[in-house]
């Protein structure tokens, strides 16, 4: 390719990703002769459309005249340049997947005509009124009352639950999802044979779902594939749920509203065990049998991944038919390869089952028998053909694989385009799960950063950094700068009180953030002794200072109660501390809000806390209203907790087994989580012992078919640790401690 600097035609290509939704392929490219880059985008070659038009004569389609005609239609209408855009590009699409050389301009305006009734009333009379050429206003008058009849129509079949062409769906809540993607950038659609669908769920709202990062990340790698058509599902919001029930319409895709027990295969993405509860009705609505056990050969093959399923699948585990341990960027390559593979050469779903096994990472559950006594995992035996234990899969080069928002939207959580920065984390806080489920720490590289943030400049949005601590990541002051040069503004996931810059802070204070986030976790010393947070006192005041110097007025406290060996002064020094600090900030003629974020904590698979009891819920709600009222007296205060209800559940699913997750699925199908408790006692669990018993160092986890690389001994050492206040310092290269770098 001719460089447009020097006009030397040698040149080499650097990176190539998806672009226009799938419609072309951006390259980067560098000139062997000058050392300069440029951008070129490489797209299907078309054959010419010629349109007949109606004196006979022919002419290439031209998508622009559609469009005018459209903007025209539409003039003075609550409907965005977006919308008409991605209306004229439907008609397109359907127009070339005629497969035709020719087509008649009458085909194209019975198409506009037919796809302008459902999308704007208005828009419809008007193309019509040029369209049709009405003799008078009596043949005009006809085309009217035909549209009144048909809405008429339309709004009886909606008022029986159906729409005429698509049994049992509500024709408004198609029209939602349609006018969700028409705000969408970036999102795929595959017309024609050749690809095997599949979809994408999230088990929450779409305005949740779109800021998960995973589900962008993995979304683009299947659809990068040849053999792959890939779309997204979402549980409905709370607004448009009980139409659902109602109407009796099943869940559909966002990209072609097609019902979800359509496709073939369904790839759940899972970062919470509150969602559990929502993938049961996700199923049901989607017209999906929830067991697995119970789905037949021809109904959709459901696997799942995320957070959650990687430390402990088990409370799932009759509802997939397998599982993603660790990251999938890989991992979801291989099984798709094997999936499909024998698929095609028609096994049977057992015999796929068989080998989906084999590959490293993936956890086929029904090869594996729990033996359980109330509620209690005593004895795991596995299928010949399975692995003993599954071994989690992770990326070892982040930059081999993009991450960052592929489809853009502004209905999202947070609005931001988000990019990551680093994976892992090597600080050894004890009681976070990412912490040992996500090890190695690894970083993308500055240069790899900066031509995300380059691609996303053309979005204009705020660039979201994602990462476990933002503020570790060793070029974080050079990464800020790079983003705010491109006149972007950020945000970060996180950062810690002890690596983070005046820089970091004043490019958060430029972009607009209001309130600063710093977690101790802890407010006395031995409890962060206890979780091995290595952050001190001076660290968070640290913070606070660079806050004050970059003109942030307002601050939040990430804080938990019920940590291994709390006792009642701990509780009192999260009062001291936050006394102390909202007294700095007012010695600094700052009256911002200080905010302090409580909840308790909830212990959690792979950690060195997976042996400990949860606190009680009385002595829980005792210790935050001690905290409530004797802060009760200062200004500017506020205590925030997240449902101590919830936090309880989440504990029990967290460490449950399958009888754990037969209750949960039997409190779905009755109800939702407020009968999960009642459906734990039918289940003969023992909740209480669930919650509140200590675990020998010989316990059976329901997890223990699962293997994160990590020693058998290390974490039970650092359990010993944390009760003796014992340090544990951070992953350093050639650390061996804890097993996962070999």
């Amino acid at each position: 390719m001719r460089c447009p600097y020097c006009n030397q035609d040698d040149s080499r290509v650097i990176d190539s990703r998806s672009a226009d939704g799938g419609n072309s392929i951006r390259r980067r490219r560098e000139c062997a002769a000058c050392g300069r880059r440029f951008t070129t985008y490489e797209v299907v070659e078309k054959v010419p459309l010629m349109v007949i038009k109606n004196d006979g004569s022919r002419q290439v389609f031209d998508k622009n005249k559609l469009l005018t005609g459209l903007v025209r239609s539409c003039d003075k209408r609550d409907i965005s340049m977006e919308r008409i855009v991605a209306f004229a590009d439907s008609i397109e699409r359907d127009i070339y997947n005629k497969m035709e050389r020719e087509i008649s301009s009458k085909q194209i305006g019975e198409m506009v005509m037919n796809r302008l009734k459902d999308f704007d009333d208005v828009a419809y009379i008007r193309f019509a009124s040029v369209y049709r050429k009405f003799a008078d206003i009596s043949s005009f008058r006809d085309e009217l009352d035909e549209l009144i009849k048909e809405k008429e129509k339309s709004s009886a079949a909606e008022n029986g639950n159906l729409q005429e062409g698509y049994p049992g769906l509500n024709w408004k809540l198609k029209k939602n999802l349609e006018d969700l993607l028409a705000q969408e950038r970036g999102y795929y659609i595959y017309n024609g044979a050749g690809r095997n669908r599949m979809a994408f769920v999230y088990p929450n709202s779409y305005f949740v779902g779109m800021s998960n990062l995973g589900l962008h990340i993995l979304y683009g790698i299947m659809n990068e594939r040849p053999d792959i058509a890939c779309e997204r599902a979402f549980m409905p919001d709370k607004r448009v749920l009980p139409e659902y029930v109602r109407s009796n319409t099943p869940i559909m895709s966002v990209e072609t509203q097609t019902p979800l027990d359509e496709f073939p295969l369904l790839a759940f993405a899972i970062s919470y065990e509150m969602d559990y509860f929502n993938v049961v009705q996700l199923l049901q609505l989607g017209r999906i049998k929830v067991r697995a056990a119970e789905r037949g050969e021809d109904e959709p093959f459901i696997i799942a991944g995320g957070p959650c399923v990687t430390f402990n699948p088990e409370p799932l585990s009759t509802i997939f038919d397998a599982f993603v341990i660790g990251e999938g960027e890989e991992t979801l390559q291989h099984l798709m390869d094997v999936y499909l593979s024998n698929k095609k050469s028609g096994k049977k779903k057992s015999g796929i089952l068989a080998e989906l096994s084999k590959i490293p990472g993936v956890y086929v559950p029904s090869l594996y028998n729990h033996i359980e006594e109330h509620g209690r995992t005593i004895k795991i035996t596995h299928d010949p053909a399975a692995p003993e234990r599954v071994e989690r899969q992770w990326v070892q080069d982040l930059d081999k694989y993009p991450a960052h928002t592929v489809v853009v939207t502004d209905k999202t959580e947070f609005n931001f385009y988000l990019i990551e920065t680093a994976r892992g984390c090597g600080r050894h806080c004890r009681f976070c799960m990412a912490g040992y489920c996500f090890r190695r720490p690894r970083n993308r590289s500055l240069s790899f950063i900066e031509s995300e943030v380059r691609e996303a400049c053309k979005f204009g949005k705020r660039i979201g950094l994602m990462g476990a601590a933002i503020s570790d990541y060793p070029e974080i002051d050079e990464l800020c700068h790079s983003i705010l040069g491109e006149g972007l503004s950020m945000s970060v996931a996180s950062f810690r009180a002890d690596s983070v810059t005046q820089e970091l802070v004043d490019s958060l204070a430029k972009s607009g953030v209001k309130t600063l986030t710093i977690a101790p976790e802890a407010g006395s010393v031995k409890m962060r002794k206890v979780i091995n947070k290595g952050i001190e006192e001076k660290h968070v005041f640290k913070a606070l200072d660079c806050g004050l110097k970059a003109g942030i007025r307002n601050y939040r406290l990430y804080l938990m109660i019920g940590l291994p060996f709390e006792d009642d002064e701990d509780i009192d020094a999260i009062v001291d501390m936050a006394d102390r600090f909202k007294d700095y900030m007012e010695s600094h003629r700052c009256n911002g809000a200080l905010t302090l974020s409580i909840n308790p904590f909830i212990p959690k698979p792979f950690t060195p806390f997976q042996w400990m009891p949860m606190i009680d819920k009385k002595t829980a709600e005792a210790r935050i209203n001690h905290i409530r009222n004797a802060l009760k007296h200062r200004k500017n205060i506020a205590i925030v907790t997240e449902s101590l209800k919830e936090a309880y559940i989440q504990a029990v699913l967290a460490r449950g087994g399958r009888s754990v997750g037969e209750a949960m699925i039997d409190a779905s199908m009755n109800g939702g989580s407020s009968k999960f408790r009642r459906a734990l006692k039918e289940m003969r669990v023992d909740t209480d012992a669930e919650l509140y018993r200590m675990r020998s160092d010989a316990e059976v986890f329901p997890w223990s078919s699962l293997d994160m690389g990590l020693k058998e001994e290390y974490l039970w050492q650092e359990l010993k640790k944390a009760e003796k206040l014992e340090k544990t310092i951070s992953c350093f290269d050639g650390c061996h401690r804890c097993g996962v770098c070999k």
